[in-house]
């Protein structure tokens, strides 16, 4: 294993969405996670859940190991509790309170492995009138205020993908605080609870917008703002030939060099800051990028301080020359992901093996000693 997290030893009780995307950061940076599967799956996929099997290997599953268990058998959970004691951390993302029916909460965990951090993950958390209902990303950006944010005036709010909640407020907000906890358990000699709710997180990342009304500049109507498309500077644009272009020139050099470059020389498009007068600067640049093809636009402002990018598919982001020059996106298997971020310049991540099978390393030796990560 290499990256800056060699040493540390997960155990990851499977799940989907945020658990497997906080495993996959911790064993992206080289930490060798141990993933637990359930035992009347083996075989049947490779690793993927159910409603997103295909025949490929998940890429929320890379890099770890897998074994097959039935959290119900007593032999089963022997064996997983003799893997815990050796790890440094345990991810799981039940509902509250099932790891504790079977005999596998903090309390029994703690009590064997004290320097345990245990990462929970739940969409609404560990506690609060909510706790034990059902629920998945859409309803947790949407009840953390991010969701009514995304979106345009006249449609309602649009969920972006699972990318805000589930991994974004969810996985990596547990990753984060799995490495805070691993930290402080080096100064105290002892392990604690995670309680990472999407809920909590997805919140947290609504900071900017927290901010903006604070000071009284953010209306909660979508496109009225700044940064939602409001203004005439900061949004996207149809071009000629269907495609999408980006804008940002939020600063005022930067503006001025986008309004030059487009030989816009109207007195009104000085009030950039004006937002009475943005609908109608924003129809004129409506016009103006859909009378060229986004190749024309990317000639004309691709790496300028105008602020601006294409608007590209994940499958047309990995082959943008920036993209294949600094490798952030590879493909294995067929199936072309993004690469581990961040990058270290000491102790760099490796390119992360595919997904296991499920139960592949059941036979394998996996570590069952006391370990403690240094």
């Amino acid at each position: 294993m290499s990256g800056p997290l060699a040493g540390l030893r997960v155990v990851e009780f499977g799940g989907i969405g945020p658990g497997p995307f906080c495993a996959m950061m911790l064993a992206d940076m080289g930490a060798d996670v141990i993933r637990l599967d359930r035992k009347a799956d083996k075989g049947k996929d490779r690793g993927e859940p159910a409603f997103l099997a295909s025949g490929r290997r998940s890429v929320l599953h890379r890099g770890r190991r897998s074994v097959a268990v039935d959290l119900k058998s007593a032999q089963d959970r022997d064996k997983v509790l003799a893997m815990i004691d050796g790890a440094d951390a345990v991810i799981e993302g039940y509902r509250p309170g099932v790891l504790e029916r079977l005999g596998l909460g903090p309390e029994q965990l703690l009590v064997r492995n004290p320097r345990l951090v245990i990462g929970r993950m739940t969409g609404w958390g560990q506690d609060g009138p909510l706790a034990q209902a059902a629920g998945h990303d859409i309803n947790y950006i949407a009840l953390s205020g991010a969701l009514a944010t995304i979106g345009r005036k006249k449609g309602g709010p649009i969920a972006p993908a699972a990318m805000v909640g589930d991994l974004g407020g969810g996985g990596m907000m547990l990753a984060f605080g799995i490495v805070c906890a691993l930290l402080e358990a080096r100064r105290s000699g002892l392990g604690q609870v995670v309680d990472a709710a999407v809920l909590d997180g997805a919140a947290l990342l609504t900071s900017i917008v927290c901010e903006l009304r604070g000071v009284g500049h953010w209306k909660d109507e979508r496109e009225s703002n700044l940064l939602d498309g409001g203004s005439h500077f900061y949004d996207t644009y149809e071009c000629a030939d269907g495609e999408w272009i980006s804008i940002g020139a939020l600063e005022p050099q930067f503006y001025a060099l986008l309004l030059d470059k487009l030989g816009i020389t109207e007195p009104e498009f000085q009030r950039q800051r004006d937002p009475a007068a943005w609908p109608a600067l924003k129809a004129r640049m409506v016009a103006i990028f859909r009378s060229q093809s986004s190749a024309y636009w990317c000639s004309l402002f691709e790496a300028t301080d105008v602020c601006f990018a294409p608007v590209l598919s994940t499958g047309d982001a990995a082959r943008h020359p920036h993209n294949l020059a600094r490798e952030t996106f590879f493909e294995s298997e067929g199936v072309v992901q993004p690469s581990p971020a961040p990058r270290f310049s000491r102790t760099p991540a490796g390119r992360p093996d595919p997904a296991p099978f499920i139960g592949e390393h059941d036979g394998a030796a996996c570590w069952l000693e006391t370990h403690v990560v240094r």
